[in-house]
C-alpha cells in the first residue's frame, strides 16, 4: 500500500513567492520594487538572494536605482528644510514690525560698530567707511548715512574691490552694483584689484561673486568721532565698561 506525502500549502506558497522574488531580482528589481509584489520582509529577501548571482549589467542597474533613490530622498529632505525655513522667516518678519526713527538709528549704529572703520588712537583722522559684499546690508547702511547722518549724496563715494582674476568680468560686476543701488554706472569707476593669488574662480560670477563695495563719506573725521561717542554711550547704557 502506497502512502503519499502531502506538502503543506504554506510551504508551496512560500516556494512560489521565493521563485517569483528571484525572477524579479534577476531582472534588476530593487528590494523595494520586489516587496510591492512579494509581501515578505527585507531580511527574508536577503536570505533568498544569497545564492542569486547577478550579471554586471544587473548590478549596474541596481546601483543606478540606489543612487536615484538617494537623490530623490535628498531632494525631498531639502524641500522640507526649505519649507520650514520659509515659514520661520515669514513669522520672524512679522515680529519685527515697524522700526521707529530711534530704532533705525540704533540698528545702523550697531551695524557700523561691527563693520565700519573706527577712529583709533593711532589713526584719529579716520573717516566714515563701510565695506561689505552683502547687497542688503550695503543698501541699509547707505540709507542710514543719508537719513540719519544727513550726508549729501555728492559726499558719498563708492569703491569696488575685486580679485584680479575677475578682471574680464569687471563690466558685469559694475553693472550689478549700479543696479543694486539704482545709481549711474559712473559711480563705480573707483576699482581696486586684489593681487593675492587664488587657485580657481572661487564661486564664479554665476554663483554670486561680485566683489566687495566700500562706501566712503568724504570729510567725515569728526562725524566718525561722533559715531564712536554713540557706541560708547550704548556701552555705558548697557553697563558694558
Amino acid at each position: 500500500m502506497c502512502h503519499s506525502t502531502l506538502i503543506p500549502s504554506s510551504i508551496i506558497v512560500k516556494t512560489l513567492l521565493k521563485n517569483q522574488a528571484i525572477v524579479l531580482r534577476k531582472k534588476g528589481k530593487s528590494y523595494k520594487e520586489i516587496r510591492k509584489l512579494v509581501p515578505v520582509s527585507k531580511s527574508t529577501l536577503g536570505l533568498w538572494f544569497r545564492s542569486v548571482k547577478l550579471s554586471k549589467i544587473q548590478l549596474q542597474t541596481l546601483t543606478k536605482k540606489k543612487l536615484e533613490g538617494a537623490r530623490r530622498g535628498g531632494l525631498a529632505r531639502k524641500l522640507t528644510r526649505l519649507k520650514i525655513t520659509q515659514e520661520i522667516v515669514k513669522t520672524s518678519k512679522v515680529e519685527v514690525g515697524h522700526l521707529s526713527g530711534r530704532e533705525f538709528w540704533l540698528v545702523g549704529l550697531a551695524l557700523y560698530w561691527a563693520e565700519g572703520s573706527k577712529a583709533r588712537v593711532k589713526n584719529p583722522s579716520q573717516g566714515i567707511t563701510f565695506s561689505n559684499s552683502d547687497p542688503k546690508m550695503l543698501k541699509f547702511f547707505l540709507k542710514w548715512v543719508l537719513q540719519v547722518l544727513k550726508i549729501p549724496e555728492q559726499k558719498i563715494i563708492f569703491e569696488l574691490y575685486i580679485h584680479h582674476t575677475y578682471y574680464s568680468k569687471i563690466n558685469k560686476i559694475r553693472r550689478y552694483w549700479a543696479d543694486i543701488f539704482s545709481l549711474p554706472l559712473s559711480k563705480f569707476d573707483r576699482i581696486y584689484y586684489k593681487k593675492n593669488r587664488i587657485k580657481r574662480l572661487r564661486d564664479g560670477l554665476e554663483n554670486g561673486y561680485n566683489g566687495l563695495v566700500r562706501i566712503r563719506v568724504l570729510a567725515s573725521t569728526n562725524l566718525n568721532r561722533r559715531v564712536f561717542g554713540w557706541t560708547e554711550g550704548v556701552c555705558e547704557s548697557c553697563g558694558v565698561v
